[in-house]
């Protein structure tokens, strides 16, 4: 019993709520504005439409922020995932979530059950920036379909597809609206925050809902022709049925393991990140690996049953939660129930969003992640890291991302032993 409760929820992930419910109320409903154009446009990438995105915010996030072992961790839809996702749905159809989802989801949880957190911990850190560099070109290059308004043209990867996409496009005539929506959206996206600090504005709008909410007034106001995300189905929270349909059992498997593995890489590194933002140096305070798996298996395994898909702990909103003064996990559940209330009340607004609006910030997402004034200081450092950061991020972007990760990894631990046996005695 008492190895159970080792991952299970308890008091302490409260500590301190009634003097902190304050802070963690405001830092839920601001990652909340930011998650929801990010949930609505990872789930029109995937392919499975904007409900599935904003249902796995929803109830991934809620359950990781109760069950997960992070203080601090925001789960929901993200980028690494939808990498893995897109040629699944593409191949599959969006009928194979569900099952991927739950046996992936149910495969994280036994890795966490049998404490399979610390191995993963152990992957390179120059191998987790290359993984992450990879991640951020591959999200951009799956945008254009969106941005340029036209079907994705399949290709052999990510690369090939992104070109024959572009080609496609050009052929038809350059959808001129969509790309003006997302030229506004990138650029209110990176000027605001700027201007926001020049002119001395207190109240804190993120860059990226204002970016949408500018876009789709632009839109409505102009009369504009592009797609825009259309009607939320009424009934968005639905028990979805298991249909194993086109999916052989090799296929199946394989799938599920791979997106098993990106969920529980993804979630460790970004409650490791968690820990190092909010200065964490207690060991009582810090993250629990296993319990982590254990809560992002039950996250996705829960999120893919009510018609959304596959989820990870989400970096770039774990960030914001921190730096909006989140001190418990109360603040990632108050971020999926504010979700829930926008659901409900404001389903008809979301419907006219310009998707090239949701295009846009994730280009602009993906640039965030890479960081190229970043990338430029770890390119700096020795030759031997930087190798291996390009290596990993050129295999995630021509070959595959848990490839690249499994690449990178043995690469760099191959070549440090022997490093080490090259030392003089």
């Amino acid at each position: 019993m008492k190895r159970l409760a080792q991952f299970l929820p308890s008091r302490n992930d409260y500590e301190g709520f009634r003097n902190n419910w304050r802070h963690d109320l405001i830092a839920g409903i601001t990652v909340g504005i930011v998650a929801l154009p990010l949930a609505l446009a990872f789930g029109i990438t995937t392919g499975a439409g904007a409900g599935a995105g904003l249902v796995t915010a929803i109830f991934a996030g809620l359950i990781a922020a109760i069950f997960g072992g992070s203080n601090y961790q925001v789960s929901g839809p993200t980028g690494a995932m939808t990498v893995v996702l897109v040629p699944i749905v593409s191949k599959y159809g969006v009928a194979s979530l569900a099952p991927l989802g739950v046996i992936a989801g149910a495969i994280v949880l036994l890795m966490g059950l049998v404490k399979a957190g610390a191995v993963i911990n152990r992957v390179p850190w120059p191998v987790m920036e290359g993984f992450t560099l990879g991640i951020a070109l591959v999200i951009a290059l799956q945008q254009l379909p969106t941005a340029l308004a036209v079907k994705a043209i399949k290709g052999n990867g990510t690369v090939d597809s992104a070109w024959r996409t572009i080609s496609h496009a050009w052929k038809l005539g350059l959808n001129w609206q969509a790309l003006f929506i997302v030229a506004i959206t990138l650029l209110i996206k990176f000027t605001y925050p700027k201007l926001a600090l020049k002119f001395g504005i207190k109240i804190h709008i993120p860059a990226s809902f204002l970016a949408i909410l500018v876009s789709t007034l632009l839109v409505v106001i102009l009369n504009l022709d592009t797609p825009t995300v259309g009607n939320l189905p009424k009934n968005i929270f639905q028990v979805t049925a298991l249909s194993f349909h086109g999916l052989g059992i090799n296929d199946l498997l394989i799938s599920a393991i791979e997106i098993a593995l990106l969920a529980a890489i993804e979630s460790l590194l970004s409650a490791r990140v968690a820990d190092q933002m909010a200065h964490i140096h207690e060991e009582a305070l810090r993250y629990k690996p296993n319990r982590e798996l254990v809560g992002q298996g039950f996250a996705s395994l829960l999120a893919s049953l009510a018609g959304g898909m596959p989820a990870t702990g989400a970096i770039a909103r774990t960030g914001v939660n921190i730096r909006s003064g989140a001190k418990s996990r109360f603040s990632a559940i108050v971020h999926a129930l504010f979700l829930l209330a926008v659901v409900l009340v404001l389903a008809p607004i979301i419907s006219r969003i310009p998707t090239a609006a949701l295009a846009g910030v994730l280009l602009g997402t993906s640039y965030r992640i890479a960081s190229p004034a970043n990338l430029k200081e770890v390119l700096r450092t020795t030759k031997f890291d930087a190798g291996i950061l390009l290596l990993t991020a050129a295999i995630v972007l021509f070959v595959d991302l848990i490839w690249g990760i499994a690449i990178g990894t043995v690469i760099y631990y191959l070549f440090k032993k022997l490093a080490v046996k090259q030392l003089p005695k």
